[in-house]
Parts: structure tokens; sequence; C-alpha cells
């Protein structure tokens, strides 16, 4: 299950990682899968809500299930993660969350101890469930807001170290490298969200950590 912010959830007339990921596990994941997830749509920023399924590559194949939000962090997901797991039977919960949380709800701290609430509902509802983190990606914001920026880097200091806190065998907590060579000038078309090679590099980092933790799938290639 994608679990995200509006880097997740993708607006229309885009791929997403989540294809990208689906495409690299179809390839390289030798048993069956599906992403699952209680929603389904892009954003529409012409409507400005979450009502669109113009999906770049509109191939059928493609489980567009999800659980991400256009300005959804982890103060909004942890009361929701629970009944996400239970309902659609995840097993393993692929997440990118925070940026929102900080630019606009919460501290690094008080981020932080939403993680551990949702990682609690999670692990009600599913006790053996995996869960693979990716830290905080920063943006145009963090580089030009310096008090911003400074509280990106404490988060993803604090979420390094709540996934050690919290990491347990019957439910491995992974935390991902951030995204190789990420160049919000780059990867992203606006300085936040992803492009196309930027979709490629958030799938090959939740890839390269379940490769490397769990022996899942093969190396990414984009």
């Amino acid at each position: 299950m994608p679990v995200g912010d509006s880097q997740t959830i993708g607006s229309a007339g885009e791929h997403t990682w989540r294809y990208r990921m689906w495409q690299h596990l179809r390839e390289t994941y030798d048993g069956p899968f599906a992403l699952v997830g209680p929603r389904e749509t892009l954003y529409d920023k012409a409507t400005d809500a979450p009502t669109s399924y113009e999906y770049a590559d509109p191939d059928p194949a493609f489980p567009r299930a999800h659980l991400a939000g256009w300005g959804e962090g982890w103060l909004h997901m942890a009361p929701l993660i629970g009944e996400a797991v239970r309902s659609c039977r995840a097993d393993v919960l692929l997440v990118s969350l925070g940026l929102i949380d900080l630019g606009f709800y919460t501290n690094a701290e008080q981020t932080a101890e939403n993680v551990r609430g949702f990682v609690a509902e999670a692990r009600s509802a599913n006790p053996r469930v995996r869960i693979v983190v990716l830290p905080v990606i920063p943006n145009v914001r963090a580089e030009s807001d310096e008090p911003f920026g400074a509280q990106v880097t404490r988060f993803n200091e604090l979420l390094a170290k709540t996934v050690a806190d919290l990491d347990e065998p019957r439910s491995p907590l992974l935390l991902t490298s951030p995204p190789p060579s990420y160049d919000i000038n780059l990867d992203t078309y606006d300085g936040t969200h992803p492009n196309a090679s930027g979709e490629h590099k958030i799938a090959e980092a939740f890839a390269e950590a379940m490769y490397q933790a769990w022996d899942l799938g093969e190396p990414y290639a984009a």
C-alpha cells in the first residue's frame, strides 16, 4: 500500500512513482502481488480535488489503489491507517510523508510522535505488517526558508531514531536511503513534485531498500 501526500497521489496527467514501482515489481518480483488501498484517484488541479482518473499511462492492468492525499501528512494518515490496513489486507506499507506536516501543521518533534501513532495503528490492524519509510525529500522551500529547512533536517534525524526504536522482527520497520542523486531542479516540475525522473528515483529508493533488506525483487532498473 503506497501511503503519502501530493508526491504520492500525483496529479492528472502523471504516471506517479506508484506506477514506476508497479512496473519494477512486475518485472522483477517472482510471485503474485498487488498494490492496495482505499483510494484510486489522482489530484485534479483544475477542480482542486482528488477526482481524476487521467493517469499518463491508461494501462488497465495498473492497480491504482493507494492511501495518499494532496495536502495530507502523518497527522492525517495516522487515524486512517489502521482501517486501511485491515480492510485492504495490506502486508507492506510504502510511506512517503512529512513535508506537509512540517510545512503547515506540526514541528519536527510533534511529527515524529505522529509517526509513532501511525506505526501503532498499522500494527494494531496487522501485527506482522512491514513498513518502509522514505525520509522527507527537501523541496524548494527547504532551500529558501532556513528555519523550515532546519525542521526538515531535524525531523529526518528523529525519523531515523524512531525507526530504529520501533523496528521489531515480526513487524520490520525500514528507513530508505534518500532517493539517489535527487535534484529538485532536475527531478521535479515545480521544486516539490516529481517529474518522470523524480518518480523513478523515489520508486528506486523504496525498491532498493526492500531488495537489500528483504531480498524482495531485484535492483531497480529505470
